[in-house]
């Protein structure tokens, strides 16, 4: 059965067919991906992450001063995202990298988490309890086959997240114009927290579709290495739920 495609960009159509080498027996047994080391890995990287963000939280909230943590931050923004291309296209070397990007962007989302939870007290919280609440809820579905992956489903998912994507980005190049474009999807208005609502629904919808690539590539028998690379696409994946999670918990806070 071919591989589906999945809107992750860590994982490609041929992502584990490339590094599975022929599928069934290319390797040994003891040397193939395995789920319970996928999950090992996740949780691996978890930690990290709560590890580099408790840090930046902490910092945040000793100091009060946004400036203390500005540059880590940014090395957290900056470093995360080249750590994450480089494991993309080097999948041997997720074993380093994925660690590595995990705990970049722990600084960023510490620091993030923080200036939130200012504003807003306990949001942090809230959204990490949902983000988790999600994970085992879509893993839940997955499990129990209340969620099939279908070629249509997969398609239906990988089209919208690339269009989130894309409107993402010419917010961003616009705003270096200072163009608004539908500016009110970042209100706190109906608009605004539907919008949210919707892109939260996605990024859920992606770690089904995750969970199933990954299922997909320890069948075909790939390397060891690449349960690394399969807990970096869940944290990808992950990231994107927070942050998702994180702003709509504003926008909802916002309103009262």
């Amino acid at each position: 059965m071919p591989l589906m495609k999945t809107s992750n960009p860590a994982f490609g159509e041929n992502t584990f067919r490339n590094a599975g080498g022929s599928g069934y027996g290319a390797i040994d047994a003891t040397a193939r991906m395995t789920l319970n080391g996928t999950v090992h890995k996740t949780g691996i990287l978890l930690v990290c992450a709560f590890a580099s963000a408790a840090w930046t939280w902490y910092r945040f909230m000793a100091t009060g001063d946004p400036a203390s943590i500005g540059g880590l931050m940014a090395i957290g923004f900056i470093g995360g995202f080249i750590c994450a291309m480089v494991t993309v296209f080097k999948k041997e070397w997720s074993p380093v990298t994925a660690p590595l990007y995990a705990l970049l962007e722990g600084l960023a989302l510490g620091g993030i988490s923080a200036f939130f939870n200012l504003r807003y007290p306990g949001i942090a919280l809230e959204a990490v309890g949902i983000t988790f609440a999600v994970l085992f809820a879509m893993l839940f579905a997955y499990s129990a086959h209340i969620i099939k992956v279908t070629q249509k489903f997969a398609m239906g998912i990988f089209a919208a997240t690339a269009g989130i994507a894309l409107f993402y980005l010419a917010q961003m190049l616009l705003g270096f114009f200072h163009i608004p474009l539908f500016a009110s999807v970042y209100g706190s208005g109906v608009i605004g927290i539907g919008f949210s609502l919707f892109v939260s629904v996605i990024a859920a919808l992606n770690l089904v579709l995750d969970f199933d690539f990954i299922e997909r590539g320890v069948n075909y028998g790939a390397p060891k290495y690449m349960e690394w690379y399969g807990a970096f696409g869940i944290m990808v994946t992950l990231v994107w739920l927070y942050l998702e999670v994180l702003r709509l918990l504003s926008k909802i806070r916002s309103r009262n």
